[in-house]
């Protein structure tokens, strides 16, 4: 679970595996271990140096500068650099959050976060950081090199961030249109829904938001009390499902407003055409889009 071959260091810092070996022949940045048949492979602490490297070089330093340097002084030119971030890169806080999620660093986190936050705005640090670092996470998991607790720490460290981002969201303007959010019943993961919700209020408009797991029955009553204009749900299925189409004809038949949203990466189905009312946004610019319509 804690070893690591040169492949899985380059998807998971960005940097590609003959660079690596590079880095390892001319500055002795790394030190793999060698398996019987002569094949590298690296623990957990060289994955975090990487990391550093990684975000170091992002930040605009050389890789001669910091191939070198002992694991201190890393750190300390990396506080050095978040404290004064001026010339990184978004790739340089994708490396550092994943290097605070993979060693439960809460802190840190919350800072590079913090900085993500004052640079990026929401949006934008939703699209540049954070989906990026998931995907890089969830490659990883999906192969059985972390172990899904990092996934689960770092998804919810974001989730409680979004959530207390929402106290600090401004008032609906009056006669805003009212959004229903929710998660289909069996969709778990809210860190898109939420993204959306602040996005929604800070454009003015008002939103109900219902979270995870929300059957059907649920949603229907909610329309009938709330009388929203619009509705968005999440998906991170791949394609629609039999279920999730029944769902969606259900809702279309229980729901009076204009217009019902369904988000992530996924296709508009051709034998979803017999609505006009449903709409397909596949990035937060798409959401942004509809906002501003």
């Amino acid at each position: 679970m804690d070893l690591f071959s040169i492949s899985h260091l380059s998807r998971f810092s960005g940097i590609k595996s003959h660079t690596i070996r590079a880095w390892e022949s001319r500055y002795k940045a790394l030190t793999p271990s060698r398996s019987r048949g002569n094949t590298r492979y690296y623990d957990a602490a060289q994955m975090k140096r990487l990391l550093n490297m990684a975000s170091l070089v992002n930040a605009g330093y050389r890789a001669s500068e910091v191939g070198t340097l002992p694991d201190d002084k890393l750190h300390l030119l990396l506080e050095s650099t978040v404290s004064s971030p001026t010339n990184t890169t978004a790739n340089y806080f994708i490396s550092q959050l994943i290097a605070a999620g993979l060693t439960y660093d809460e802190a840190r986190f919350d800072k590079i976060f913090t900085h993500c936050m004052a640079r990026y705005r929401l949006k934008n640090t939703y699209r540049l950081i954070l989906m990026p670092m998931l995907q890089r996470i969830g490659l990883l998991w999906r192969c059985d090199k972390i172990s899904p607790v990092h996934e689960h720490f770092v998804s919810n460290l974001l989730r409680r961030k979004l959530f207390a981002s929402v106290e600090a969201l401004p008032p609906a303007q009056p006669g805003a249109d009212r959004w229903l959010l929710l998660l289909p019943e069996n969709e778990f993961h809210e860190l898109g829904l939420l993204v959306a919700y602040n996005i929604i209020r800070l454009s003015g408009q008002d939103a109900v938001y219902l979270g995870a797991n929300v059957p059907l029955s649920s949603v229907t009553k909610a329309i009938s009390g709330i009388d929203p204009e619009r509705i968005l749900l999440f998906t991170l299925q791949p394609e629609l499902t039999r279920p999730m189409m029944a769902f969606l004809k259900e809702l279309d038949h229980s729901f009076n407003g204009s217009n019902i949203y369904v988000a992530g990466n996924i296709e508009k189905p051709v034998s979803a055409d017999n609505s006009t009312r449903i709409q397909w946004l596949n990035t937060v610019d798409d959401l942004t889009a509809v906002l501003n319509s």
